[in-house]
């Protein structure tokens, strides 16, 4: 049946269903894709990507559809999937779903199936990406001058490729003789293998994560290169990284030579990051001809299945948002400067003041205490005496980073803050103050701060200096920290508008694959000459960010005040690449600064002391509607 109908069951009830002709028009399937929907009824798979329902694909035409059963006394709430099924377990990989805040939806009322067109409608078109949820994510990095070949080649025009070979193992095991081959456009990937290429660069064509070509992608000595490849058993596969070059003699249509070529075994990698640098090997001779070095990064789905294809808002922004008040740390800094805040930074108490002031946004930094649990601080150590709390003896102070404290030992010693300890000055007498006490839970801030005040929360990570020095040694594994940091904000976020954030663009990366709902920005300190910079090239300025933000497919950057005054065009950059841009530093503490921020188009500004310089009424940011 298409069309509406309630039947009469044995005894004379009412069975409200339907079978319902569920059509779609998808022109940009995949070979090895196929089109699915979900929805929130039983028979929809109640938005679980594990429940998903295939659709049947019209022979000779990009039409799929599909007749079920759904109820006719409410409305019927769906989107439409494009996904890849696992030939060797069953399991569907979400590849691109229809995003828009408000799902498709059956009225109650409506009496005819209607034939829709995928992405397209409601008078918008907003396809997202999906999130690891079996697959895992290798994404291999080659920064400025990987690769150093002999003379002859040097200077020239080099592309690379990576392609997912499957390893056979038993005595006569062995890698496919055609990986060595001229073209590997014949290997053939394995089933749920994923292979994209971004080049960060002005021109977003080349910027914006594409599928990988026959020939791979260009690189030059200056460039930084991702190839992301996502794969349901990594472990299970070889990398073979293939590079060509084109004669110099050679016509436009010529294909380039293969010069050579390396191969990265699973074990040589480390659990979430790392470096390695190879011998290439001459494709002709099978000599040495030169050596590739670059880092990786590997991203594990969470354990625990906390997303569903409900609603997401990574890549949403309502364009009434602009000019947001944000609280940096709550009230604001409390250890900058001796006038500093009455208020200790990054609690609770400071939170409620900054939301009672009128914030939009609270800003706080969370971090993982030893027994892993995410806790409200900024600094990565603390100062820790070995008498009683108010017997202090300033020569028995103890630093210690936060990663070596459990929970109980952060909130039960007396713990100064680093300026305190140092300076042997005590700037807070509030141990008798619950809410005023550091280091409150996450969990805890999620749950005892109002609603519809927003948090941008900062995943605090060790950042790697120029000079190679790192900010805090031995951290947790990459992986680790973030699953236990997304586990709080998942599970106790609500309704709650959640922007995350971080200066290490590969805990950006790993926010945003991990996850579907909340956005992502990536804080940047670009140029400046208040901070020693960071190593990693994607810190370095403010295009850089916006380069990244687009290769990583995340909302926004935030940027430092300092090098926006500088060159406040790069806010224009910034928004007509489509990203959403906030603004953080010292010097966003004055009014002026902050009207004028505001003025140049600034999405959210970051500041000190909201009590005294907030400028306009609140924003409403809650509701799932926005």
């Amino acid at each position: 049946m298409t069309t509406k109908e309630v039947s009469q069951g044995s005894q004379g009830s009412v069975i409200e269903n339907q079978d319902w002709l569920f059509t779609v028009v998808a022109p940009n399937v995949g070979h090895k894709e196929k089109v699915f929907i979900t929805g929130n009824t039983p028979e929809l798979g109640e938005w679980d990507h594990k429940k998903i329902i295939q659709l049947d694909n019209k022979e000779g035409t990009n039409l799929w559809t599909k007749s079920i059963r759904i109820p006719n006394s409410c409305d019927v709430h769906y989107r439409y999937a494009i996904c890849s099924v696992n030939e060797l377990s069953n399991e569907t990989i979400v590849c691109k779903w229809e995003t828009n805040i408000q799902p498709r939806v059956i009225k109650e009322s409506l009496l005819h199936p209607t034939v829709d067109v995928f992405g397209e409608f409601d008078g918008k078109n907003n396809v997202g990406r999906g999130w690891l949820t079996s697959q895992t994510l290798v994404q291999f990095k080659f920064l400025s001058n990987s690769l150093k070949l002999k003379s002859r080649l040097a200077g020239r025009p080099i592309n690379i490729k990576v392609t997912p070979v499957k390893l056979s193992f038993g005595a006569d095991a062995t890698i496919d003789e055609n990986s060595l081959s001229t073209d590997t456009g014949d290997l053939e990937i394995p089933a749920g293998v994923c292979v994209e290429v971004a080049t960060l660069d002005n021109d977003p064509a080349i910027c914006q994560l594409k599928p990988q070509d026959q020939f791979g992608r260009e690189y030059k000595a200056n460039d930084l290169l991702l190839i992301n490849v996502s794969a349901p058993v990594p472990k299970s596969l070889a990398y073979l990284i293939d590079f060509y070059s084109y004669s110099s003699n050679a016509h436009e249509a010529d294909p380039p030579c293969h010069i050579g070529y390396t191969y990265v075994l699973p074990n040589m990698f480390k659990p979430s990051e790392g470096s390695l640098e190879l011998p290439v090997t001459c494709n002709v001779k099978h000599r040495p001809l030169g050596t590739i070095n670059f880092e990786y990064l590997i991203i594990s789905p969470m354990e625990e299945h906390l997303c569903n294809l409900s609603v997401s808002f990574a890549k949403h922004w309502d364009p009434t948002w602009t000019g947001l008040e944000v609280g940096h740390r709550g009230l604001g800094a409390s250890f900058k400067t001796k006038e500093g805040n009455a208020i200790r930074e990054n609690t609770i108490a400071s939170l409620k003041k900054a939301a009672a002031s009128g914030a939009d946004m609270l800003e706080f930094d969370v971090q993982l205490s030893k027994d892993m649990i995410p806790v409200i601080y900024h600094d990565f150590h603390v100062c820790i005496s070995m008498k009683r709390k108010k017997e202090v003896d300033y020569n028995e102070m103890l630093e210690l980073p936060v990663k070596d404290l459990t929970l109980e030992h952060l909130q039960k010693l007396k713990v100064y803050h680093l300026v305190e300890g140092r300076n042997h000055e005590t700037l807070f007498f509030d141990e008798d103050l619950e809410e005023h006490q550091p280091f409150p839970t996450l969990e805890e801030a999620l749950k005892s701060l109002d609603e519809h005040v927003g948090f941008n929360i900062e995943l605090k990570w060790t950042m790697e200096l120029n000079d190679g020095t790192f900010e805090l040694n031995n951290p947790f594994d990459m992986n680790v920290y973030v699953d236990k940091i997304l586990e709080v904000v998942l599970k106790y976020g609500g309704e709650r508008r959640i922007v995350l954030s971080c200066f290490n663009p590969d805990i950006c990366t790993m926010a945003r694959n991990k996850q579907n709902k909340y956005p992502v920005m990536f804080l940047t300190v670009g140029v400046t000459e208040k901070y020693q910079p960071y190593r990693d090239p994607r810190c370095l300025s403010i295009p850089a960010a916006v380069q990244n933000a687009i290769s990583s497919d995340i909302l926004g950057i935030v940027v430092h005040t300092e090098d926006l005054l500088r060159d406040p065009t790069q806010v224009k950059l910034a928004t007509d690449a489509g990203l959403v841009i906030f603004c953080w530093g010292d010097d966003n503490n004055d009014k002026n600064t902050i009207k004028k921020l505001k003025e140049l188009g600034l999405h959210a500004v970051i500041y000190d002391k909201l009590d005294q310089y907030i400028t306009k009424e609140v924003k409403d940011l809650s509701g799932p509607s926005k």
